[in-house]
């Protein structure tokens, strides 16, 4: 098989800070000419990869790593590009230092990772450990100087794999997880005696480069994953309470509209309590969510459903008292069929319930006697009459 040297590997820089926690000014400049570095020697090893793919006979089987490897190579860049621009040359204060620690460790887009939400550096060692993949599957030649240095990062992986194990919630998922880390740092360190004593050891390396990556990513993955769902808890948790109070709000809108207008709607206010408890799965949690949403667009119908009969309601009242207004400046209100068609109207409306179709004739009543009502002659318009 053809081989290709590849580049020296970089590896993700420390982040600095953590989230919610304004950056230093001097770890937040040298962050950024780190992970500048990274990206650039990142892309000169992704290039090559791909291309001793091409080569290969078996670089087909390596296209969907080296396709999420370009992807999160580019929203790893696209965040860069955004903390390059927020740095401004270190033309910082509080605020731009704030800014920049959410660009950090906040959450890059969704389809950077294959549907995950992961975070700046937890982007960057995913990339790592997909990279150590991928030069094992396509069989690169190591000479003995890439050795030492595949050796080196194996020991850097193996650090970060202790850390990460220690972000695993207690009990007996983390136990496994610490037998697995220290199966792994065992076998490096056999490999690493081997090798300082001159023996071959690239054929297990590779095995073993294989192992810690999948290991890595699985622990970053399944971090990701936790915190997706802890998102969706809370989200949930916020929903449902909103629902409730929205829920109380609505029955009070309804009780209401009952009270004042017949006939009322028949809407039946949903019940928040009958979707039970918050559960804490995520194939639980979404269909949770998605039956939320249900009760939520339920009650925006019911909800403006009922506003709109006591809307009509008041606004029907302010109609008639507009036209009584009216019939008081003309001097009509007084005249007998006037009032009393006034009077009529008025009672239908203060009536409760107030019988809706009734009161809405009745002020239609109202309105065509106060349209087809003269203005009663004036004793002084009468007087001048009689002397003409």
């Amino acid at each position: 098989m053809s081989v290709v040297a590849p580049a020296r590997q970089v590896t993700a820089p420390v982040a600095p800070g953590r989230m919610g926690q304004a950056l230093d000014a001097r770890a937040a400049q040298v962050y950024i000419a780190e992970l500048s570095s990274w990206r650039d020697g990142r892309r000169a090893e992704l290039d090559e990869l791909d291309n001793a793919a091409l080569q290969a006979a078996t670089g087909s089987a390596a296209t969907g790593d080296i396709l999420l490897s370009m992807a999160l190579w580019k929203a790893v860049s696209d965040r860069y590009e955004l903390l390059l621009a927020t740095w401004n040359s270190g033309r910082v204060a509080a605020t731009e230092l704030m800014r920049m620690s959410t660009l950090i460790w906040g959450r890059l887009d969704a389809d950077t990772a294959s549907g995950l939400s992961v975070s700046l550096p937890e982007a960057c060692r995913l990339s790592d450990a997909l990279l150590s993949q991928l030069r094992v599957k396509l069989g690169l030649d190591p000479s003995g100087a890439e050795i030492t240095e595949r050796i080196r990062q194996l020991r850097a992986q193996m650090e970060r794999i202790r850390e990460q194990v220690d972000l695993e919630p207690a009990g007996a998922a983390q136990q496994q997880a610490a037998i697995e880390q220290s199966r792994l740092a065992r076998r490096l360190k056999e490999l690493a005696e081997k090798a300082s004593r001159g023996g071959d050891v690239a054929g297990a390396l590779g095995p073993l480069e294989i192992d810690a990556a999948t290991f890595e990513r699985d622990l970053i993955v399944n971090g990701a994953r936790r915190r997706d769902a802890a998102a969706l808890v809370q989200r949930a948790r916020e929903q449902r309470a909103d629902l409730e109070a929205r829920e109380a709000a609505l029955h009070s809108i309804v009780e209401e509209c009952v009270r004042v207008v017949d006939v009322a709607p028949r809407y039946a206010v949903p019940d928040t309590a009958a979707l039970g408890p918050v559960p804490n799965t995520r194939d639980e949690l979404e269909n949770y969510l998605r039956r939320l949403d249900q009760v939520s667009r339920a009650m925006t119908v019911a909800q403006a459903a009922y506003a709109k009969v006591l809307h009509d309601h008041e606004e029907l009242a302010s109609r008639l008292e507009a036209y009584h207004a009216k019939a008081m400046a003309t001097g009509v209100a007084n005249v007998p069929d006037v009032a009393q068609a006034y009077q009529l109207a008025r009672r239908a409306l203060d009536q409760r319930p107030s019988r809706m179709t009734l009161a809405e004739q009745l002020v239609a009543v109202y309105q065509t006697y106060l349209q087809t009502t003269p203005a009663p002659r004036t004793v002084h318009q009468a007087t001048s009459s009689e002397s003409k």
